[in-house]
Order: structure tokens, then C-alpha cells, then sequence
């Protein structure tokens, strides 16, 4: 009992709590190491990016063969796949029309030093086009160009498709099995947030002061606000138009496996309850709940997906960097998309963050401000992705035979 309750004092987000305290205090009291320590951060950081690339194309190719065949995709995989990325496109297009209506972070009087080897990049319609049509995949994976590598595993997936049986359980134990273990990565590359929340965080102190802080409050409402826009207006409206169903009274229902999603912060954790409220309370039929829900927990991150556009958005803003309108797209396009291969654990959100930032030339060290909020938004973010997939697999479940 002694241990249990130790381990639970001694839990991921109590460290990184605390991690964000002693940066502080390290910062102010001792600035010179907090400068010093910025190699740590910085490892950390390499960390997130290490795992995106692989993780991201395992996640898309094994939801995308997962599907089983392409006659099934054809019915069900097509308006599942649709629906969800209609849904995600809606909740980031929410969080950017917000995130520039308050514009947290600007007028703060703060500007954060950029890094010297940020170059900020000024897209045309053409560069973002040919930013997701790879001419090579082995230079995109080299690269880091995400959004070709998605392209190019949704392809990939949906021609594996059409092999025979045999062939494809082998490609699919394969790349389930490098899934599994990218995904054990990303969890023991989590567990090291605290050490590197607390590198990260006592350098910007040391180097700008507590200031930066501050204007955290407004970040946090506006993907707050977002969020509650797109759970209570937007998939309801959508609910109405296309499922025909009354959806307030209808989460009334299901409201078991969101509030466990809000407390677990894990959409993977949630799904065994998601699929059992679906089926036995929300009217759901189970072969559209047993498909839907699970590539839903894969692939459908609205809440993580608007999470991301604000906190792009908002460090850009204390950087002093002006986004373009085609930075924007590619934010648009980068947030939905790399959706898909965000591992449904806590804090995976911050490597699709990474990527993000990365795609419009952001410095990555951002992330250690925006760090002290984030478990708390990482509820409420999850909770909202479980919405979604429940409310998929009403909608779908009267659209397919």
C-alpha cells in the first residue's frame, strides 16, 4: 500500500511539476548553471525528434493494413478516414482562427532569442504542394519530411492491401511489431520530460527572466476555449447535421469514457471503456465500434491536433516571428495529418509538437515554456479526442451497411 501510494507521489506529472519548480528557482538563483544546462534540454529535444519519422510512418502504415482489405476500406475505411480527418481539419482551422484573434504571447514585451540555426521559412502554394508529394522516400525519411512520409505510407498501406493474405499478416506482424517497440520508445523517451523540462526551463529563466511565464495564462485559455468550441459546438453541429442524433443526450450517456480519458490523459487507455459505452449505451453496433473506435484511438486527434496549432502559434508569437499565411497552411497541414501518428499514450503530444515546429522553422525550445500547462491541457486534449471518436462511430454506424 506504502508503495502504491509512493509511486503515485513519485508519478510522471508530479516530477515534471516539480522539475518546472526547481528550473525556476535554478534560473534565478543560479543562472550560471541554468545557461550551463541547456545541453540537456537540448538532448532531450534530439530525443523527440529521433523517434517522429519512424513512429509516424509505422503508425499510418499499420492503421492504413489494418483495415484488412481494400473492399472494406472502400465501405467503412473510406468514411471513417474521411470523417475523421474532416473532423481534425475543423478543430485545427478553430484553434488558428482563435489562437490570431487573441494572440497570446504578442504585445508581452518579451521576445525570446531565437537559435542561431532557426531560418524561417516563407512557403509558396507550390513549396506546400510538393511538401507533401515525395519524388524520393528515402530522401523524405532522411530528411524528416513528414508530411511526404505520410503521403507515401497511406499509399504504401493501401497497395499492401492487394497482396495476398499470407503476405500480408507477415508485412502486418512486421510493422505492428516495430510499431509496438517505437512506442515503448516514445514512453521511456517521456519518462525523461522532468529532466528535461527542468533544463529547458531554468535556461529561459536564466536567460529572459519569470516574464515569459506570465502570458502563459492566455495560451492556456485559448486551447482551453478551442477545445470547448470544437466538444460542444463543433461535433455537435456535425452530430445533428450528419448522425441525425441528439448529441448532448447522447454524451450523457457515454460520458463514462471521456471523463476517464480527461483523468488518464491516454486515448489507448480509455478504448476498452470507450468500446463498451458505445456498444451497450450509445446504440453502436459492435463491428462498427470494434473498427471504428480503435482506428479512432490511432488516428483521430482533434483536441491534440488544435493543441498544437495554438502552441505553434503562441511560441512563434514570443520568438517575434510573423507567420505567413502559407506558414499558416502548413501548420493547418502538418497539425492534421501528423495527427495520425500520434501514439495514443500521455505526452506523445509533444514529439507531434516537435514536428510541427519544426515544419515552419520555430525553435524547438519553446516547447520548456509551454511545458508547466501542458498536463493539464493534455486532459482536457485527450478527453476531447475520445469525444470525437465516439461521436465517429454513431455517425458511421448509419452510414455503412
Amino acid at each position: 500500500m506504502k508503495s502504491a501510494g509512493m509511486r503515485k507521489i513519485l508519478s510522471l506529472e508530479n516530477l515534471t511539476l516539480l522539475a518546472i519548480v526547481l528550473g525556476v528557482l535554478a534560473g534565478v538563483v543560479l543562472p550560471d548553471i541554468g545557461r550551463d544546462i541547456k545541453i540537456v534540454g537540448d538532448i532531450f529535444l534530439s530525443l523527440l525528434k529521433m523517434i517522429i519519422v519512424p513512429l509516424v510512418f509505422t503508425s499510418v502504415f499499420v492503421a492504413m493494413i489494418g483495415l484488412g482489405s481494400l473492399r472494406k476500406f472502400g465501405d467503412m475505411g473510406i468514411k471513417t478516414v474521411a470523417y475523421y480527418f474532416a473532423t481534425t481539419g475543423l478543430s485545427v482551422a478553430t484553434g488558428l482562427i482563435l489562437v490570431n484573434l487573441i494572440d497570446p504571447g504578442k504585445g508581452s514585451g518579451i521576445t525570446l532569442p531565437a537559435s542561431q540555426e532557426v531560418e524561417v521559412k516563407r512557403l509558396t502554394f507550390e513549396d506546400i504542394v510538393w511538401s507533401i508529394v515525395p519524388s524520393n522516400p528515402i530522401k523524405s525519411f532522411t530528411e524528416g519530411q513528414v508530411l511526404q512520409i505520410i503521403f507515401f505510407a497511406v499509399l504504401f498501406g493501401l497497395a499492401t492491401l492487394t497482396v495476398s493474405r499470407e503476405k500480408m499478416d507477415h508485412i502486418l506482424n512486421l510493422f505492428d511489431g516495430l510499431n509496438e517497440g517505437l512506442i515503448n520508445l516514445t514512453r521511456w523517451v517521456v519518462k525523461l520530460t522532468p529532466l528535461g523540462v527542468f533544463a529547458l526551463v531554468s535556461h529561459m529563466v536564466a536567460s529572459v527572466g519569470l516574464s515569459v511565464f506570465l502570458s502563459l495564462w492566455e495560451y492556456a485559455l485559448t486551447v482551453i476555449l478551442g477545445l470547448l468550441i470544437h466538444a460542444f459546438l463543433v461535433l455537435p453541429l456535425i452530430a445533428l447535421l450528419l448522425g441525425r442524433y441528439n448529441p448532448y443526450s447522447y454524451f450523457r450517456r457515454i460520458r463514462e469514457a471521456p471523463l476517464l480519458a480527461f483523468s488518464t490523459a491516454s486515448s489507448a487507455a480509455t478504448l476498452p471503456v470507450s468500446m463498451q459505452v458505445a456498444e451497450e449505451k450509445g446504440g453502436v453496433r459492435k463491428e462498427t465500434a470494434g473498427f471504428v473506435l480503435p482506428l479512432g484511438a490511432t488516428i483521430n486527434m482533434d483536441g491534440t491536433a488544435l493543441y498544437e496549432s495554438v502552441a505553434a502559434v503562441f511560441i512563434a508569437n514570443l520568438y517575434g516571428i510573423d507567420l505567413s499565411i502559407s506558414q499558416m497552411v502548413m501548420i493547418f497541414l502538418t497539425a492534421t495529418l501528423a495527427s495520425v501518428g500520434a501514439a495514443a499514450i500521455p505526452g506523445a503530444g509533444l514529439v507531434m509538437l516537435a514536428l510541427v515546429l519544426s515544419s515552419v522553422g520555430v525553435p524547438l525550445e519553446g516547447i520548456g515554456i509551454i511545458i508547466a500547462v501542458d498536463r493539464f491541457l493534455d486532459m482536457v486534449r485527450t478527453a476531447v479526442n475520445v469525444w470525437g471518436d465516439l461521436n465517429g462511430a454513431k455517425i458511421i454506424d448509419r452510414f455503412v451497411k
